[in-house]
């Protein structure tokens, strides 16, 4: 019975030894005490362990065991570590890449931004410009648009002055042609009545150098004579009517020789070359 109440007892101790180790290794992989740290045991703990030296090679292999877990888990957690610090790495790398690719972008915003606004201020240099060249082609066509104007104007008042005085200088020669009209018939009719008065003389000076006879009673004569300036007769040809009393009026005429003759030009013109009819006084 004691012998059995022994082995109770160390089974028991063996028992709480190996909890208080996996307790002290649990706690070791939480917190892993530093060189200069010191673990108390009591006088009960120390018993306990001498009394399961049996089991020693067992606990010693179970602490290799937990050992290689508490190795394992310490490169998995390195191995975590290391995947967090590498996930943080390209986490940063991608943060940069972010970074640069958003000031690449802003830069290629401003760039854009900066391209729109001189390609619009050039537009607009262009837009103005087209307006000055518009502008300035708008005030030349008014110019010559003016300059047109102002030439047909006096082409105009040219045109209206010429006019004016076509119809002054046809109005003046229409006069100038209506006082000749007036002058010439004037002329004509002093002229006339000077050849109709020098007829009447030249009838007389032929019947008072005409020899007649009652045979030649009712009996007419046209003659041509040709008179000089002088009134000297140079030509009388017989036109018309009786044989003897033309002969007898031709001689007259010759014999009279001197005709009476107008010293006026026009008078005379018409009577150089006179044609009378003549009838003896009888």
């Amino acid at each position: 019975m004691a012998k059995s109440a022994g082995l109770g007892v160390a089974i028991t101790k063996s028992v709480l030894l190996h909890g208080v180790v996996g307790a002290l290794l649990f706690a070791s992989m939480e917190f892993v005490p530093s060189k200069d740290m010191v673990i108390e045991l009591g006088a009960e703990e120390i018993d306990i362990i001498e009394a399961v030296a049996v089991d020693q090679e067992q606990v010693q292999q179970q602490v290799q065991r937990i050992q290689q877990e508490r190795d394992a888990a310490r490169r998995a957690e390195e191995q975590r570590v290391a995947d967090l610090e590498r996930r943080a790495r390209e986490a940063e790398q991608r943060s940069q890449r972010e970074q640069q690719e958003q000031r690449r972008q802003e830069q290629e915003r401003r760039r854009r931004e900066a391209e729109a606004r001189a390609e619009q201020e050039r537009l607009e240099r262009e837009r103005q410009e087209a307006e000055r060249r518009l502008e300035e082609q708008r005030a030349e066509e008014r110019r010559i648009e003016a300059e047109r104007q102002r030439r047909e104007e006096e082409r105009r008042r040219e045109e209206e002055a010429a006019r004016q005085r076509a119809e002054q200088e046809q109005q003046i020669q229409e006069r100038m042609e209506r006082e000749r009209q007036e002058r010439e018939r004037a002329r004509q009719q002093r002229v006339l009545s000077e050849v109709e008065r020098y007829q009447v003389l030249i009838r007389q000076t032929i019947q008072r150098n005409w020899l007649t006879d009652p045979s030649m009673r009712g009996r007419a004569c046209q003659l041509r004579i040709s008179i000089a300036r002088d009134g000297f007769v140079t030509n009388v040809q017989v036109i018309d009517g009786d044989r003897a009393v033309c002969e007898s009026a031709r001689a007259a005429v010759l014999r009279a020789g001197s005709l009476p003759v107008s010293s006026d030009p026009d008078v005379y013109r018409e009577m150089s070359n006179i044609t009378l009819r003549v009838e003896p006084n009888l």
